[in-house]
């Protein structure tokens, strides 16, 4: 009977001091505020992402609105110079120039041959020992 009182209280005795140091260590309760500051951090982050991703999406959005009224102004300033100054010179209408070329489309470089991202001849080690002087 003796034996049983002492494992039980052997037993009891490591929970007691296991829950001891895990509520009494100062580096746990350190590491706990750490742990809860990475996580705001964290959180904070993320939360600037969002905020810089809705910035320049509405940047975007702003710019593609102001180049479209741009563009409309452009097409008005060009379309009344012509009606309201028809017999100036095409070459002495500052608008002329937008009214007689076509919507500017990206240009498109067809070609067979793929680029060349390599340079002439050989070089570095492969270069014969002659062409090294």
């Amino acid at each position: 009977m003796t034996w049983e009182y002492a494992l039980i209280g052997l037993i009891i005795g490591f929970i007691v001091g296991a829950l001891a140091v895990r509520f009494g260590s100062s580096k746990l309760r350190q590491q706990n505020a750490q742990q809860a500051e990475l996580d705001k951090n964290r959180a904070e982050l993320e939360e600037y992402r969002k905020e810089l991703v809705n910035h320049f999406a509405r940047s975007a959005e702003l710019l593609d609105n102001m180049a479209r009224d741009y563009r409309q102004l452009y097409q008005h300033m060009a379309k009344s110079s012509n009606e309201l100054m028809p017999d100036m010179p095409v070459q002495d209408n500052p608008f002329n120039y937008r009214l007689n070329e076509p919507e500017a489309e990206p240009s498109k470089i067809t070609t067979n041959e793929p680029p060349r991202d390599y340079s002439e001849g050989a070089s570095g080690l492969f270069r014969p020992i002659q062409d090294k002087k």
